[in-house]
Protein backbone atom coordinates (compact mmCIF):
# COMPACT_ATOMS: atom_id res chain seq x y z
CA UNK A 1 0.00 0.00 0.00
CA UNK A 2 1.17 3.14 -0.79
CA UNK A 3 1.13 5.13 2.80
CA UNK A 4 2.24 8.35 1.17
CA UNK A 5 -1.02 8.85 -0.88
CA UNK A 6 -2.96 6.94 2.16
CA UNK A 7 -1.74 9.91 4.36
CA UNK A 8 -2.62 12.52 1.84
CA UNK A 9 -6.50 11.16 1.45
CA UNK A 10 -6.67 10.91 5.81
CA UNK A 11 -5.56 14.47 5.59
CA UNK A 12 -8.12 15.46 3.06
CA UNK A 13 -10.98 13.63 5.19
CA UNK A 14 -9.88 15.00 8.31
CA UNK A 15 -10.24 18.35 7.07
CA UNK A 16 -12.58 17.87 4.01
CA UNK A 17 -11.17 19.53 1.56
CA UNK A 18 -8.07 19.28 -1.15
CA UNK A 19 -7.77 23.08 -0.80
CA UNK A 20 -6.81 22.69 2.96
CA UNK A 21 -5.09 19.45 2.34
CA UNK A 22 -3.31 21.33 -0.11
CA UNK A 23 -2.03 24.04 2.46
CA UNK A 24 -1.26 22.10 5.33
CA UNK A 25 0.92 19.47 3.19
CA UNK A 26 2.67 22.00 0.46
CA UNK A 27 1.60 20.24 -1.98
CA UNK A 28 -0.26 21.32 -5.04
CA UNK A 29 -3.59 20.53 -5.81
CA UNK A 30 -3.20 18.91 -8.67
CA UNK A 31 -0.56 16.79 -8.07
CA UNK A 32 -2.68 15.53 -5.23
CA UNK A 33 -5.85 14.95 -7.12
CA UNK A 34 -3.37 12.92 -9.84
CA UNK A 35 -2.13 10.70 -6.61
CA UNK A 36 -5.55 10.01 -5.34
CA UNK A 37 -6.92 9.24 -7.88
CA UNK A 38 -4.02 6.61 -8.53
CA UNK A 39 -4.26 5.32 -5.04
CA UNK A 40 -8.27 4.70 -5.86
CA UNK A 41 -6.86 2.65 -9.01
CA UNK A 42 -4.95 0.70 -6.87
CA UNK A 43 -7.21 -0.24 -3.99
CA UNK A 44 -10.23 -0.74 -7.40
CA UNK A 45 -12.60 1.33 -4.52
CA UNK A 46 -13.64 4.84 -5.03
CA UNK A 47 -12.98 7.23 -2.07
CA UNK A 48 -13.92 10.52 -2.90
CA UNK A 49 -17.18 12.05 -4.49
CA UNK A 50 -17.70 15.56 -5.80
CA UNK A 51 -20.57 17.27 -3.85
CA UNK A 52 -20.81 21.05 -5.02
CA UNK A 53 -17.82 22.96 -5.21
CA UNK A 54 -16.13 20.11 -2.91
CA UNK A 55 -15.68 16.96 -2.12
CA UNK A 56 -17.06 13.97 0.06
CA UNK A 57 -16.23 11.10 1.12
CA UNK A 58 -17.87 7.90 -0.14
CA UNK A 59 -18.72 4.59 2.02
CA UNK A 60 -15.82 2.94 1.55
CA UNK A 61 -13.83 6.28 2.08
CA UNK A 62 -15.29 6.70 5.29
CA UNK A 63 -14.65 3.40 6.32
CA UNK A 64 -11.21 4.13 5.06
CA UNK A 65 -10.60 7.13 6.88
CA UNK A 66 -11.52 6.03 10.30
CA UNK A 67 -8.86 3.13 9.78
CA UNK A 68 -6.33 5.60 8.51
CA UNK A 69 -7.03 7.67 11.34
CA UNK A 70 -6.09 4.65 13.54
CA UNK A 71 -2.93 3.92 11.50
CA UNK A 72 -1.49 7.32 12.26
CA UNK A 73 -2.77 7.82 15.86
CA UNK A 74 -0.23 4.52 16.61
CA UNK A 75 2.41 5.96 14.29
CA UNK A 76 2.16 9.48 16.63
CA UNK A 77 2.30 6.84 19.42
CA UNK A 78 5.44 5.03 17.85
CA UNK A 79 6.86 8.42 17.91
CA UNK A 80 6.43 9.57 20.55
CA UNK A 81 7.75 6.43 22.48
CA UNK A 82 10.83 6.45 20.43
CA UNK A 83 11.52 9.79 21.51
CA UNK A 84 11.38 9.12 25.27
CA UNK A 85 12.90 6.45 24.84
CA UNK A 86 15.79 8.06 23.39
CA UNK A 87 15.70 11.14 25.68
CA UNK A 88 15.84 8.48 28.26
CA UNK A 89 12.22 8.94 30.06
CA UNK A 90 11.05 6.03 29.65
CA UNK A 91 12.29 1.98 30.03
CA UNK A 92 14.61 -0.13 32.30
CA UNK A 93 16.88 -0.08 34.45
CA UNK A 94 18.24 -3.26 36.33
CA UNK A 95 21.00 -2.64 39.14
CA UNK A 96 22.83 -5.60 40.95
CA UNK A 97 24.34 -3.90 44.01
CA UNK A 98 26.23 -5.06 46.99
CA UNK A 99 25.24 -4.73 50.33
CA UNK A 100 26.78 -1.49 51.08
CA UNK A 101 25.49 0.77 47.99
CA UNK A 102 22.65 -1.08 47.77
CA UNK A 103 20.99 -0.37 51.79
CA UNK A 104 22.57 3.29 52.00
CA UNK A 105 23.60 4.64 48.56
CA UNK A 106 20.58 3.66 46.12
CA UNK A 107 17.80 4.47 47.95
CA UNK A 108 18.78 8.46 47.85
CA UNK A 109 19.90 8.21 44.39
CA UNK A 110 16.63 6.01 43.44
CA UNK A 111 14.45 8.61 44.84
CA UNK A 112 15.70 11.64 42.97
CA UNK A 113 16.48 9.91 39.77
CA UNK A 114 12.05 8.69 39.87
CA UNK A 115 11.09 12.61 40.75
CA UNK A 116 12.64 13.00 37.18
CA UNK A 117 12.34 9.96 35.30
CA UNK A 118 9.00 8.33 36.75
CA UNK A 119 8.07 6.59 33.59
CA UNK A 120 11.36 4.29 33.97
CA UNK A 121 11.19 0.70 35.95
CA UNK A 122 13.96 0.31 38.23
CA UNK A 123 14.96 -3.30 39.42
CA UNK A 124 17.51 -3.45 42.07
CA UNK A 125 18.99 -6.80 42.92
CA UNK A 126 21.13 -7.13 46.34
CA UNK A 127 23.94 -9.72 45.86
CA UNK A 128 27.62 -10.10 46.84
CA UNK A 129 30.46 -8.46 45.09
CA UNK A 130 30.55 -12.02 42.60
CA UNK A 131 27.13 -12.06 42.31
CA UNK A 132 26.78 -8.61 40.83
CA UNK A 133 29.15 -9.06 38.45
CA UNK A 134 27.71 -12.10 37.32
CA UNK A 135 24.64 -10.56 36.71
CA UNK A 136 26.23 -8.13 34.68
CA UNK A 137 28.69 -10.39 32.39
CA UNK A 138 25.15 -12.98 32.11
CA UNK A 139 23.48 -9.19 30.72
CA UNK A 140 21.08 -9.93 33.76
CA UNK A 141 21.86 -6.62 34.68
CA UNK A 142 22.92 -2.84 33.01
CA UNK A 143 24.67 -1.35 36.23
CA UNK A 144 26.56 -2.97 39.01
CA UNK A 145 27.58 -0.69 41.94
CA UNK A 146 30.21 -2.59 44.23
CA UNK A 147 31.45 -1.36 47.73
CA UNK A 148 34.95 -3.14 48.73
CA UNK A 149 38.10 -3.62 47.62
CA UNK A 150 38.88 -2.76 44.39
CA UNK A 151 38.86 -6.05 42.43
CA UNK A 152 40.63 -7.37 39.11
CA UNK A 153 37.53 -7.45 36.19
CA UNK A 154 37.70 -8.91 33.35
CA UNK A 155 38.38 -6.95 29.85
CA UNK A 156 34.82 -7.32 29.03
CA UNK A 157 34.14 -4.48 31.96
CA UNK A 158 34.39 -1.13 32.61
CA UNK A 159 35.10 -0.19 36.46
CA UNK A 160 34.74 3.70 37.26
CA UNK A 161 35.43 4.18 40.96
CA UNK A 162 32.83 6.55 42.28
CA UNK A 163 34.37 7.93 45.58
CA UNK A 164 35.98 6.42 48.63
CA UNK A 165 34.79 5.89 52.33
CA UNK A 166 36.31 5.01 55.56
CA UNK A 167 35.93 1.93 57.76
CA UNK A 168 35.54 2.37 61.13
CA UNK A 169 35.99 0.32 64.07
CA UNK A 170 32.93 0.92 66.05
CA UNK A 171 32.02 -0.14 69.91
CA UNK A 172 29.29 0.42 72.53
CA UNK A 173 29.90 3.85 74.17
CA UNK A 174 30.37 2.08 77.31
CA UNK A 175 33.22 -0.09 75.67
CA UNK A 176 36.79 0.45 77.43
CA UNK A 177 38.42 0.93 73.97
CA UNK A 178 35.17 3.96 73.28
CA UNK A 179 36.76 6.85 71.50
CA UNK A 180 40.34 5.96 72.84
CA UNK A 181 43.34 5.32 70.53
CA UNK A 182 44.41 1.41 70.74
CA UNK A 183 46.96 -0.85 68.14
CA UNK A 184 45.47 -3.37 65.96
CA UNK A 185 47.18 -5.88 68.02
CA UNK A 186 45.00 -4.43 71.05
CA UNK A 187 41.56 -4.51 68.90
CA UNK A 188 41.60 -7.95 67.74
CA UNK A 189 41.59 -9.23 71.07
CA UNK A 190 38.00 -8.15 71.26
CA UNK A 191 35.20 -10.56 70.01
CA UNK A 192 34.17 -9.40 66.20
CA UNK A 193 30.41 -9.03 65.22
CA UNK A 194 30.57 -9.13 61.67
CA UNK A 195 28.45 -10.48 58.82
CA UNK A 196 28.54 -13.94 56.83
CA UNK A 197 31.91 -15.24 55.23
CA UNK A 198 31.89 -13.70 51.86
CA UNK A 199 31.21 -10.12 53.00
CA UNK A 200 33.39 -8.10 51.58
CA UNK A 201 34.34 -5.92 54.53
CA UNK A 202 34.89 -9.13 56.77
CA UNK A 203 37.55 -10.55 54.01
CA UNK A 204 39.08 -6.69 54.37
CA UNK A 205 39.43 -6.74 58.00
CA UNK A 206 41.47 -10.46 57.52
CA UNK A 207 43.32 -8.77 54.97
CA UNK A 208 44.43 -5.99 57.17
CA UNK A 209 45.50 -8.25 60.12
CA UNK A 210 47.69 -10.48 57.92
CA UNK A 211 49.51 -7.07 56.23
CA UNK A 212 50.07 -5.91 59.28
CA UNK A 213 50.99 -8.95 60.65
CA UNK A 214 48.43 -8.87 63.79
CA UNK A 215 46.08 -11.95 65.18
CA UNK A 216 43.57 -12.74 63.08
CA UNK A 217 40.16 -11.32 64.58
CA UNK A 218 37.39 -13.84 66.27
CA UNK A 219 33.94 -13.70 65.00
CA UNK A 220 31.95 -14.45 68.07
CA UNK A 221 29.05 -13.67 66.23
CA UNK A 222 27.66 -13.96 62.79
CA UNK A 223 24.60 -12.65 61.05
CA UNK A 224 23.80 -12.43 57.94
CA UNK A 225 22.27 -8.82 57.50
CA UNK A 226 24.93 -6.05 58.75
CA UNK A 227 21.55 -4.28 60.60
CA UNK A 228 21.31 -7.00 62.78
CA UNK A 229 25.26 -6.77 63.36
CA UNK A 230 25.42 -3.58 64.38
CA UNK A 231 22.43 -3.89 66.54
CA UNK A 232 24.43 -6.07 68.33
CA UNK A 233 27.26 -4.17 69.08
CA UNK A 234 25.06 -1.06 70.12
CA UNK A 235 23.47 -3.69 72.65
CA UNK A 236 27.30 -3.73 74.00
CA UNK A 237 28.30 -6.81 72.83
CA UNK A 238 32.03 -6.97 70.85
CA UNK A 239 32.92 -4.56 68.44
CA UNK A 240 32.31 -3.94 64.52
CA UNK A 241 34.33 -3.11 61.69
CA UNK A 242 32.13 -1.23 58.90
CA UNK A 243 31.79 1.36 56.10
CA UNK A 244 31.47 4.94 57.83
CA UNK A 245 28.38 5.05 55.61
CA UNK A 246 26.48 2.32 57.50
CA UNK A 247 27.00 3.91 61.12
CA UNK A 248 28.40 7.55 60.98
CA UNK A 249 24.60 8.94 61.97
CA UNK A 250 24.55 6.19 64.72
CA UNK A 251 27.93 7.58 66.17
CA UNK A 252 26.80 11.12 65.76
CA UNK A 253 23.96 10.23 67.91
CA UNK A 254 26.18 8.50 70.94
CA UNK A 255 24.85 5.07 69.98
CA UNK A 256 27.77 3.51 69.01
CA UNK A 257 31.56 5.11 69.24
CA UNK A 258 34.65 5.03 67.02
CA UNK A 259 38.04 3.44 68.34
CA UNK A 260 41.21 5.17 66.62
CA UNK A 261 43.24 2.05 65.49
CA UNK A 262 46.77 4.10 65.30
CA UNK A 263 48.51 3.28 62.22
CA UNK A 264 45.46 2.14 60.90
CA UNK A 265 43.44 3.96 57.88
CA UNK A 266 41.53 1.11 56.14
CA UNK A 267 39.40 2.80 52.55
CA UNK A 268 36.58 1.76 50.96
CA UNK A 269 35.73 1.86 47.02
CA UNK A 270 32.51 2.42 45.96
CA UNK A 271 32.41 1.92 42.09
CA UNK A 272 30.24 1.32 39.50
CA UNK A 273 30.98 -1.13 36.51
CA UNK A 274 29.12 -1.54 33.31
CA UNK A 275 29.71 -3.53 30.18
CA UNK A 276 32.56 -2.61 27.82
CA UNK A 277 31.74 -1.38 24.19
CA UNK A 278 28.07 -1.79 25.13
CA UNK A 279 26.18 2.07 25.06
CA UNK A 280 24.07 2.51 27.88
CA UNK A 281 20.05 2.78 27.21
CA UNK A 282 19.99 6.50 27.54
CA UNK A 283 17.38 6.16 30.65
CA UNK A 284 20.41 3.69 32.48
CA UNK A 285 23.12 6.73 31.32
CA UNK A 286 21.08 9.68 32.83
CA UNK A 287 20.79 7.52 36.38
CA UNK A 288 24.32 7.02 36.22
CA UNK A 289 25.03 10.76 35.52
CA UNK A 290 22.66 11.39 38.78
CA UNK A 291 25.27 9.28 40.90
CA UNK A 292 28.13 10.49 39.37
CA UNK A 293 26.74 14.39 40.18
CA UNK A 294 25.24 13.13 43.55
CA UNK A 295 28.13 10.87 45.34
CA UNK A 296 27.61 10.14 49.14
CA UNK A 297 31.00 11.34 49.82
CA UNK A 298 32.06 10.47 53.21
CA UNK A 299 32.90 13.65 55.35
Amino acid sequence: MNLHALRLFHTIASTGSVTRASELLNISQPAITSQIKRFEKDLALRLLRPEGRGIALTEAGEQLAVLASRLFAVESQIEQFARDYREGAIGQIRVAATYLPAHFLLPAWIAKYKQAYEGVEMTIHTTDSSGALHKLQQMEADIAIYGGIPEEYPDSIATEQLFEDELWFVVAPGHRYASRHVTLTEMMKEPFVMRETGSSTRERLFALCRTCNAPAPRVALQFNGLHEAITAVIAGYGANFVSSLAVRDKVERGELSRVYVDGVQPINSIAVCTRKNEPLSAAAARFLDLIRSHPARSR
